[in-house]
């Protein structure tokens, strides 16, 4: 909850925006991106700040975004371009006369490598936000602190003991795939290149090469068979490292550009609100993924993850839970014990489970979700006091029906 002072801040700076945003067209209006409006009410604070309007506090006043990074050097001139014309859109809704447009161009170029998507408990985008403090935290692709939102308020919190001295890491990118995939995301996005521990320690060794093969690679032509593929030394296929049967690279482009086709248009359909339509196309996906990728791909995954979302619109319960189970072992193997992404599965688990009469299952789920998410997002908070009386509830519900039948 927002203290008092904070409320009147809070209103003060958004009837300033309104007044801002009052003079453009409708439809310029809904044309706003986050980063636009974020970018705007950044200045509308800086001008009340200034002005001694609303307070400036240790982890909220403008110098902190004067000390992030921009990075401008090494943005490409189309980037730059594209910066310099939202910033004279700024200046269009803002006319004050103490801002410049290469200031404004420098801080979307800070916006870009430092905001961050405000998410509620369950991990759902809600909108972006700048927290200077929290961007000063490094990277790793085995962080040992995570950032979760309660409200506005940017939370990092220890996944693991951390001893005195060591350095708090986040992961700012999502860490389930390979080290090169991860190091191309860090590079586009944020600039470096990363030399965690979980990079350092395999970075281009067979053991690396292997994972990169599970996670986002192919499958054996051998439905029984599930080992890993990688390319002959002809460069004309890949190789079954457990049986050594040959797939070829046409075969292999064939279904993958099948999947990614069939890919694009459920998409679509989703977007219009097409659940059912959606549901088909993502089944079969999933047939065509089943044939091309390892159990374990991260791509299969993200289908399966996309087919649990439909599912759940349409109230299709056990369905759900039989896609939420089939997710469970790549969430196990890609993300850490300790992880939000892992804890809110096994959450989902025990409410379908619950849902679904089958207690037992639902109490072991549940529990297992507490000892994730008290950890990630806090036992004080109300997410976690919410799942804590579910895990109650079929604790008393189970022991209920064990009396009846000793009865």
């Amino acid at each position: 909850m927002l203290g008092v002072l904070a409320r009147k801040s809070e209103w003060k700076l958004h009837r300033l925006e309104c007044q801002a945003l009052a003079g453009l067209s409708k439809d310029r209006q809904r044309s706003l991106t986050p980063s636009l409006r974020l970018m705007v009410r950044l200045y509308l604070k800086r001008r009340l700040q200034n002005e001694q309007v609303i307070p400036t506090t240790a982890t909220d006043n403008y110098n902190l975004v004067e000390a992030l990074v921009d990075h401008m050097s090494d943005i490409d001139e189309k980037q730059l371009v594209l910066y310099a014309q939202m910033a004279n859109l700024v200046n269009l809704i803002l006319h004050l006369p103490e801002i410049n447009i290469k200031e404004i161009a420098q801080n979307f170029s800070k916006l870009a490598c430092n905001a961050h998507t405000i998410c509620d408990s369950e991990l759902r985008p809600l909108g972006t936000g700048l927290y200077p403090v929290v961007s000063i935290i490094n990277h790793s692709c085995s962080p040992n602190s995570f950032l979760v939102f309660e409200g506005r308020q940017a939370v990092v919190r220890a996944g693991e003991l951390i001893p005195k001295g060591t350095e708090v890491l986040i992961n700012y990118i999502e860490t389930a795939g390979s080290t090169a995939t991860r190091q191309k995301a860090l590079n586009e996005q944020y600039f470096f290149t990363c030399s965690c521990p979980r990079c350092k320690k395999v970075c281009g060794l067979y053991e690396d090469i292997q994972e990169s093969a599970t996670l986002e690679g192919y499958r054996c032509k051998d439905d029984k068979c599930n080992g890993l593929l990688l390319r002959d030394s002809d460069d004309k296929g890949f190789i079954c490292q457990t049986c050594g049967l040959v797939r070829s690279k046409e075969e292999i482009k064939t279904i993958a550009s099948d999947v990614k086709l069939m890919v694009e248009k459920a998409s679509t359909t989703l977007s219009y609100g097409n659940y059912l339509e959606a549901s088909a196309m993502y089944r079969t996906i999933e047939q065509l993924q089943l044939k091309l990728c390892h159990p374990f791909s991260i791509n299969l995954m993200r289908t399966r993850e996309s087919l649990l979302k439909v599912l759940m619109e349409l109230e299709d319960w056990r369905g759900a839970l039989t896609y939420c189970r089939l997710i469970m072992p790549a969430y196990k193997r890609v993300y850490p014990d300790i992880h939000p992404l892992l804890g809110l599965q096994y959450y989902t688990c025990g409410k379908l489970e619950w849902f679904l009469g089958e207690t037992d299952s639902a109490i072991k789920s549940l529990t297992k979700a507490v000892d994730v998410l008290r950890i990630t997002h806090g036992t004080n908070t109300s997410f976690v006091s919410d799942l804590l009386v579910r895990l109650d509830e079929a604790r008393a519900e189970a022991a209920h029906k064990l009396s009846l039948e000793d009865g």
